[in-house]
Formats: C-alpha cells, sequence, structure tokens
C-alpha cells in the first residue's frame, strides 16, 4: 500500500514538474495552503471554542511540573543556605582561635602550653600558617557558596515570576474561552431568530379590521354630531314679528310710510 503511495507521489511530481516546470513547487505549496485555509475555515466554531478549551487545560500539566522544579530548588536553596551559616561559624570561631595564636606569640615569651604540653615558638608559629591556609580556604569556599546563592535565588525568583505569568495568563485565558463561549451563543440564537419565518398575516388583517372600525366609528360619530346640532336649531322657538316692524325698518333706513307708498305706486 505504501508502495503505491510513494509512486502515485512520485507521479504526481513528475508530472507536476512536466507542467509547470520550475515553477511547480510553487504552485504545489500555495494549492497545499490554500486547502489547509479552506478546510479550517470550515470547522465549526463549536469544535474550535472546544479545542482551545482543552489546550487551556492542557497547560496545568506543565504548570505542575514547572511547579515541582521550583519546590525542589527551593529545598536545595534552603539547604545551601544553612550550609554557609554553619560554615560562617564554623569560620568565626576558627578566627577566635587564630587571633589567640597570635596573641600568644607576643606574650609567652617563647614558652607555650597546649593540652598539657609544651610547644616551641616554631611548632606554634607552623600551625598559625596552617590554620591561617585552612582558614582563607574555607572563607573562600563560603563566598563561593554566597555567590552561588545569590545567584540560585535569582534564578529561583525568576521562576516563581515565571510560573505566576503562568496561572495569570491560564486563568486570562479559561475568561476568553468563556467570552468567546457566550459570543457564539450569542450568536447563534440570534442565527435561530432570524431564521423563524412567523405567519402574522392573520395578525395583519386584524389590525387592518380595527382600524376601518375605528375610521367607521369616527364618521359615525361626526354625523351624530351634525345631527344633534341640526335637531337643536330646528327646536329653537321662531321669533314671533313685531306689529310695528314695518315702522321699524322705516326707522332703520330714514325713510317714512309716505314715501314708501308713492315709491310702491309708481311702481
Amino acid at each position: 500500500m505504501f508502495k503505491k503511495i510513494l509512486i502515485t507521489a512520485v507521479a504526481l511530481a513528475a508530472v507536476g514538474g512536466l507542467v509547470f516546470g520550475t515553477d511547480a513547487y510553487s504552485y504545489l505549496s500555495t494549492s497545499a495552503k490554500k486547502v489547509r485555509t479552506e478546510v479550517k475555515s470550515n470547522v465549526p466554531l463549536e469544535f474550535e471554542i472546544e479545542r482551545a478549551r482543552n489546550m487551556v487545560a492542557e497547560l496545568i500539566p506543565d504548570i505542575q511540573k514547572n511547579m515541582h522544579v521550583i519546590a525542589q530548588e527551593e529545598v536545595e536553596v534552603e539547604e545551601l543556605r544553612d550550609q554557609i551559616a554553619r560554615s560562617a561559624k564554623n569560620l568565626n570561631t576558627e578566627k577566635q582561635k587564630l587571633l589567640t595564636l597570635c596573641s600568644d606569640t607576643g606574650n609567652s615569651q617563647g614558652k607555650f602550653h597546649y593540652a598539657g604540653r609544651k610547644a616551641s615558638e616554631r611548632e606554634v608559629n607552623g600551625e598559625i600558617s596552617r590554620r591561617f591556609e585552612r582558614f582563607r580556604t574555607a572563607e573562600a569556599t563560603v563566598m563561593a557558596k554566597k555567590q552561588m546563592l545569590d545567584a540560585r535565588e535569582r534564578s529561583l525568583s525568576a521562576a516563581r515570576e515565571k510560573i505566576e505569568g503562568m496561572f495569570s495568563a491560564k486563568r486570562d485565558l479559561e475568561v476568553e474561552v468563556q467570552n468567546l463561549d457566550a459570543r457564539l451563543k450569542m450568536l447563534q440564537a440570534a442565527q435561530t431568530t432570524s431564521q423563524f419565518n412567523f405567519d402574522d398575516s392573520q395578525l395583519s388583517r386584524c389590525k387592518k379590521t380595527m382600524l376601518e372600525l375605528r375610521k367607521r366609528l369616527d364618521v359615525a360619530e361626526r354625523i351624530l354630531d351634525q345631527d344633534g346640532k341640526l335637531v337643536d336649531t330646528l327646536s329653537e322657538a321662531e321669533p314671533e314679528a313685531s306689529e310695528n316692524v314695518v315702522e321699524e325698518v322705516h326707522k332703520y333706513f330714514g325713510v317714512s310710510s309716505q314715501a314708501v307708498s308713492s315709491g310702491r305706486a309708481s311702481l
């Protein structure tokens, strides 16, 4: 099977070389990138978000591993600190002994007694020389350990900051995944709502009927109002004509009854 696949791949490469020439690799790589992009764009968002959530969860083993390394380093640093403290205490004791021997050489007048035995000045000076050499070697060792301790403490501090940064980044990523999931759910809800095709034709007909009824009632109310005004007008008592109305008219227009009579006669 593998042999067939290999032969097919070689054949395709040969055909591509014949068709595209020296640009065959460029065409193939571009096609591969395009295929990868299209495949990735077609992956459901739910799957991608779940994949992101799993990737964040997979950070926990790495964080735990780093925490174990830090804990081990803390123990070793603490042990080194105790060693330096003990060595410094021993150095101080040796320093006092060395100074005592040096003091004896100036006050004993060449007579030395240590642990119940006599010692010559030469022997005392030799002991001072050996102890001084050991002291300087031990002191150099302590200084080297202090430098090592300082370097390891700085490294440990940087590691603690790094692990805290990993914790913070993990928390931020978890919140980001939750936000993305919430946005996706809102998008899905909006898409679901937009896909609903409600049949609101009956509702539209009801609204139209109500509108027509309101108009008819408005018209009926106006007609009734006009009829009421007409009835009120007709029901009013017609004023009786005054007996002297003619004289009132003549008086209003400033004419006399004789002039009106003569004028009528001429007509």
